[in-house]
């Protein structure tokens, strides 16, 4: 067999396996039914054109706000860029030619060049592309807006505690988490968690660990007793790359006592009425990592005018876009030491945050929690 002819063959072999799986019917709902919905998403918040309409008036219309469609999916400099890219290429695929014949008359026309239909069947492919990505991110958006009704829209009222809190993803879905539980008995349950990962999966064990808190704590709320079962929930749901940092902590409001547990989680700082700094948390392993693991259960008084900031490692290990420097936890202690009421310390920390960011974007989920008991605050 020649030399050529194995090529041939080869090459045939290589177009079989590039088409494998390829049917005629796929091809025409290509063109039938997923181009009719990619128009119908694309163009969904335009103005539209009647489908009775019809004739080449119509046909204008209805490609211009195509290309309005297909162009405001896109960024502002990728929408500009897309123009300008369509633009030259219709210009280079349309040859005008203009011919004198002997002084009697004058035509006027054009040529359009093949390359014209490998531009319109890229950008058809775009607008493909395009409209799942469009899909996508609209699921993306169910989503987030479930995941904000799982997080508590403001603090419990309680007298003589005040509260303020926020939350920042850094993608469509985050996987920090932090909720205030109010038990029948007048407790509440504090806790705050960063999950695994970022994006969806980070927020699927966001929700496992939300479902998992409220049960555990509907079973036994101390800590050294719903800690355990979070943790074996982790360990039984997740592989090896899912767990959960958490702080959790249970406040008797009418004496201030919280019981606590820090399961390698940034540990919180609590600063006392005199300005002193305390660290509160010891040294442990996240929870999912083993299904039996150690937990160390601590206690704390909180008098009048302390405050306690619980936060997630992204807020303090957020690096300068150009120095490369941390936020760090210096940092915060640094803002925290002032003092201020609940919402002003809170606000303090963000301020110096957005600062520090420069108007460039977050690498990841931040939290905060500041919890404050009031100077008003009745003793025990």
């Amino acid at each position: 067999m020649s030399r050529f002819a194995t090529q041939c063959r080869e090459a045939w072999a290589s177009v079989r396996k590039y088409t494998a799986g390829v049917q005629s019917r796929d091809l025409e709902r290509l063109f039938r039914r997923d181009a009719a919905q990619a128009y119908q998403v694309l163009t969904r918040d335009l103005p539209t054109v009647p489908e009775e309409e019809r004739g080449p008036k119509a046909v204008l219309r209805r490609l211009r706000v195509l290309f309005l469609g297909l162009s405001y999916t896109l960024s502002p400099p990728r929408r500009v860029l897309f123009a300008l890219a369509l633009l030259l290429a219709l210009a280079d695929t349309c040859a005008f030619r203009v011919s004198v014949g002997n002084g009697s008359r004058t035509q006027l026309g054009f040529d359009v060049s093949p390359s014209l239909f490998s531009v319109l069947a890229l950008v058809f492919l775009l607008a493909l592309e395009l409209v799942d990505r469009v899909r996508v991110r609209d699921e993306l958006e169910v989503a987030r807006d479930l995941q904000r009704q799982l997080l508590p829209g403001a603090g419990p009222d309680l007298p003589g505690w005040a509260f303020a809190q926020s939350y920042r993803t850094a993608n469509e879905i985050g996987g920090d988490y932090y909720d205030f539980l109010e038990l029948p008995d007048g407790r509440l349950v504090i806790v705050a968690g960063d999950a695994s990962g970022h994006g969806m999966a980070a927020g699927l064990l966001m929700v496992i660990a939300h479902t998992s808190l409220r049960l555990s704590a509907d079973l036994d709320p101390r800590p050294e007793a719903a800690v355990p079962l979070l943790n074996r929930a982790f360990a039984s749901t997740g592989g090896r790359r899912a767990f959960l940092t958490l702080f959790y902590g249970l406040l008797e409001p009418a004496t201030g006592r919280l019981d606590y547990v820090c399961a390698g989680h940034p540990f919180p700082l609590l600063r006392r009425l005199g300005g002193e700094l305390e660290e509160l948390g010891t040294g442990s392993l996240p929870l999912g990592i083993r299904r039996e693991l150690r937990i160390e259960q601590r206690s704390v008084v909180l008098g009048p005018g302390d405050l306690l900031l619980v936060h997630s490692d992204g807020l303090a290990e957020e690096v300068h876009p150009t120095t490369g420097e941390a936020f760090g936890f210096d940092r915060l202690r640094r803002l925290l030491a002032p003092g201020g009421d609940a919402r002003e310390v809170h606000d303090r920390v963000l301020e110096a945050f957005d600062g520090f960011l420069a108007g460039e974007s977050q690498r990841d989920d931040i939290s905060l929690v500041v919890v404050e008991r009031t100077a008003t605050a009745e003793p025990c």
